[in-house]
């Protein structure tokens, strides 16, 4: 949780940026040009935008969660609400650190749920794949064969197949095999494989774009095609 000695939240509206007699007067706004003004203003100013706004962000960090409780249904109400917690602390640093960033296309408070609910989701990922085995060798793939198709069909999807694996074992490098085997055909979210490689998202990003484009063009010298799309 982040270490700051801020006031409990409280609706009260601008009177300290217009100077008004009242000093216990705080501030909370949803204009988005007040929002930016009393998080980048005075201390007492600050403190309070800084407690409205964690405590917007703990609402909608608590929601998405609660949208994702099968993938949490081994964790404790305390547990969840840590998560929550440490959530809406991740969302208001980047909040603060992308303050610039803010245009104005929506209203402030709509912009800045939208860090919550992505921080709460990349969380819900990660401890949903806690302690689960991802296999980083580049070398397994699931079966893809469709059992329900005809047997032309299917021979025609096994030859496809065959091809797919050939070519990632040819033309993929041995880490662009583990992103895209990952990501393309075991489903691991992007967040979670970042975790594991110690790398960022937008890097991996980059591999995966890199491995689909290699195989489309190999798939297609060979007479294939097929998607080889990326999961996320």
């Amino acid at each position: 949780m982040l270490e700051t000695s801020i006031s409990p939240p409280t609706h009260v509206y601008a009177r300290t940026l217009t100077g008004a007699s009242d000093k216990t007067a705080a501030f909370v706004s949803d204009d988005e040009r007040d929002w930016v003004l009393a998080l980048r203003g005075p201390p007492g100013l600050r403190d309070v935008a800084l407690a409205e706004l964690h405590a917007l962000l703990l609402r909608a960090a608590r929601f998405e969660l609660g949208r994702r409780s099968d993938q949490l249904a081994d964790l404790s109400a305390g547990e969840v609400g840590d998560l929550a917690m440490q959530a809406a602390d991740d969302a208001l640093v980047a909040i603060l650190g992308k303050l610039d960033s803010f245009r104005g296309a929506s209203r402030f408070t709509t912009w800045a749920y939208k860090f919550a609910l992505l921080e709460a989701g990349v969380k819900a990922r990660r401890r949903a794949w806690h302690g689960r085995e991802i296999a980083l060798d580049g070398q397994s793939m699931p079966a893809l064969v469709d059992s329900g198709r005809s047997a032309q069909e299917r021979i025609e999807q096994s030859e496809l197949l065959d091809a797919l694996r050939h070519a990632i074992g040819s033309v993929l490098t041995p880490h662009q095999r583990t992103v895209f085997n990952a990501l393309a055909l075991n489903g691991v979210p992007i967040d979670v494989l970042a975790e594991r490689l110690n790398t960022t998202r937008g890097a991996l990003y980059k591999t995966l774009h890199d491995a689909r484009r290699k195989l489309r063009a190999a798939l297609a010298a060979a007479g294939h095609s097929i998607d080889v799309g990326g999961g996320t």
